[in-house]
């Protein structure tokens, strides 16, 4: 029988969500661009700009938008972009959420943050499924931001997925590292990920897509030279999970993920935050900005608790790769 995974410590130290059903709110006249000057929920103008389709920025979007909504504010009021995983179009949709006069723009994804930042100091910014805000330059620090954007990071128990990883995979040998190398994020994940299989003894190559166009050229290229493959949190991986999946399943090459649509959409298995309940807490950071007139400056960076995270197992894939999952303690299945 499996170990138990190691030591699920206090890798973040995020604050309990706070109750959506106390939270009445006093909504601003968009005409005026201010938050909290009055008025309904209705009269916000909220601007949302995603990065890209995929599961887990999909369910932060959704999160957010149910704690709105079910505070009153009216998701006609809700302006929703997406920038289809384009630098340059998230430049262009900041931009013009910012012209538009939003009273607070939520923005999901590292790139998005970083596009709504540039193109505004004063309206209240609002991030998701960002996983360092300090290190990717949003903020001065994670406890201070000091400017107008805060926020709620997806960091991952990367520990516990390598944890994990060698539960299942306890005859791996060497571990491929698959990202994207333009996401900075990535980045402070696959370092964390090579700490802990440092620790492990175990040997690890780094493997980069550019773009989603080379994910099943690089997938492919992996085979045969490691056992196993870890991907973090990554937004064009996960975007191009079935990819992945496909290739390294078809070729007995099992995928430990940073999170859980990414299990949904084939991989093996994670130790995963939910991003719908990120989303959430994304919402309620909002509302206590519209409603009680918060300032982003002194909102430190919100996260989940490692005791809302999520052992979750792809039993099809499991089975395909002839990975015995029955000893993982009472993991979700999908």
């Amino acid at each position: 029988m499996a170990s138990p995974l190691l030591d699920r410590k206090a890798f973040l130290t995020g604050v309990a969500g706070l109750g959506v059903a106390a939270l009445g709110l006093s909504g601003c006249d968009s005409d005026d661009g201010g938050a909290g000057d009055g008025g309904s929920g209705s009269d916000y103008k909220i601007g949302v700009l995603q990065l890209t389709e995929h599961g887990a920025l999909d369910q932060s979007n959704q999160g957010f938008v149910d704690v709105l909504t079910g505070a009153g504010v009216s998701e006609d009021s809700i302006d929703q972009q997406n920038a289809q995983n384009d630098q340059s179009a998230c430049q262009t949709i900041a931009q013009t959420l910012v012209n538009d006069g939003c009273d607070l723009i939520y923005a999901i994804g590292t790139p998005a943050a970083q596009a709504v930042a540039g193109a505004t100091a004063d309206i209240p910014i609002v991030g998701c499924a960002i996983t360092d805000y300090a290190a990717s330059g949003l903020v001065e620090s994670n406890d201070e931001p000091g400017g107008n954007l805060t926020g709620a990071s997806d960091m991952t128990p990367v520990a516990d997925q390598i944890d994990l990883l060698q539960q299942l995979l306890p005859d791996a040998k060497s571990v491929g590292l698959l990202y994207c190398s333009a996401e900075a994020n990535s980045e402070i994940q696959i370092q964390m990920a090579e700490e802990a299989l440092d620790g492990a003894g175990i040997a690890h190559d780094r493997y980069t897509v550019s773009s989603s166009n080379e994910i099943q050229q690089v997938v492919e290229s992996m085979v045969g030279k490691c056992d196993a493959i870890y991907a973090p949190t990554d937004n064009t991986i996960a975007a191009g999970m079935s990819t992945v999946a496909m290739v390294a399943n078809e070729n007995g090459l099992p995928t430990i993920v940073g999170c859980d649509t990414m299990v949904e959409d084939g991989g093996l298995a994670s130790y995963s935050i939910n991003y719908y309940d990120l989303g959430q807490k994304a919402g309620e950071m909002a509302l206590k900005i519209l409603r009680d007139g918060a300032d982003p400056a002194t909102m430190p960076i919100e996260y989940l608790s490692s005791e809302e995270c999520t052992l979750i197992v792809n039993q099809e894939t499991a089975d395909a790769l002839g990975v015995d999952v029955s000893g993982l303690d009472d993991p979700k299945i999908v």
